[in-house]
């Protein structure tokens, strides 16, 4: 059986911690300002229609969180003073503190970041989805930000499937504590592959016709309340239950999964913050297939 080669090298990044209380912290990465070529070139293999067509995107800076959003973060900032809505303190069927919080519709991790914000003054949000596949990407063009296969020593997905070269490795079947591969994006993000599908901001759109490139969250109608926003949302990164072709950077979820309200084991999120408290460096591992 043919083996990948996974190369790893130092990097550093620049990061603030929010302190959520009782010891939690939430570590936020700088993302720098810049610009990117979002979707899919149309020679990638498995891609979908949805990513097109691709069109250049660019980004004011922002921080975003290192990981996704946890158990043990969600259920500090479940003790925080509601804002629209009530919502379970502990949802997630894959228990675990450093676990992602899984289990999540769309508008709980809006309230999420509604009390996140309230309670510290600054306006975090779910992500834009060209924001997001920018922080993804890291400045890379292949179809993962570590080359052009994935496997399963740097990603939580079902293994039992390949991509591309890629050969098939462990299907766990659950999530996996994040941060728990080791080895993160030349931004300094971890998991931005598998583990759970995140939440982006935007309303669901069939392709990129008409879309905004100047990186905002792209919606059919006024946004003034985002909390009452109606129909599907956008869902990213793929999800440790998922065929690695949907753990791609320009992947889409299209299906029924996307519906704001619906709730399912592999749907998580992290947040976005416009700005942040004093940045800090540190180094940490990229890996790289080729």
């Amino acid at each position: 059986m043919p083996k990948i080669v996974i190369n790893r090298t130092q990097k550093t990044a620049q990061y603030y911690v929010e302190n959520l209380g009782k010891g939690i912290e939430l570590e936020m990465v700088l993302i720098p300002a810049g610009s990117f070529v979002m979707g899919s070139p149309e020679d990638e293999l498995e891609r979908s229609n949805s990513e097109s067509p691709q069109h250049r995107v660019n980004i004011n800076e922002f921080c975003m969180g290192k990981y996704p959003v946890t158990q043990a973060q969600w259920r500090a900032v479940a003790a925080m003073s509601q804002v629209n809505r009530e919502f379970d303190p502990d949802p997630s069927n894959f228990k675990g503190a450093n676990r992602p919080v899984e289990r999540v519709s769309w508008y709980d991790a809006v309230e999420f970041c509604d009390r996140l914000s309230s309670h510290t003054k600054r306006q975090y949000r779910l992500p834009s989805e060209a924001e997001w596949e920018y922080a993804c990407r890291a400045g890379t063009t292949t179809p993962f930000h570590f080359g052009e296969t994935i496997t399963s020593e740097l990603a939580n997905y079902n293994a039992n499937y390949t991509y591309g070269a890629g050969v098939k490795g462990t299907y766990r079947e659950q999530t996996t504590e994040v941060g728990s591969f080791g080895v993160a994006n030349t931004f300094g993000l971890y998991d931005m592959h598998g583990n759970v599908w995140e939440w982006c901001l935007d309303d669901w759109h069939d392709n990129y016709e008409g879309a905004p490139t100047d990186g905002r969250a792209w919606f059919h109608d006024n946004n003034d309340n985002i909390s009452q926003k109606k129909g599907r949302a956008v869902l990213r990164g793929g999800s440790w239950n998922v065929n690695p072709m949907l753990c791609r950077s320009a992947s889409r979820d299209s299906n029924n999964g996307a519906e704001r309200a619906f709730i399912y084991d592999d749907d998580g999120f992290r947040v976005v913050c416009a700005f942040g408290s004093t940045l800090h460096r540190e180094s940490r591992q990229v890996g790289i297939c080729p």
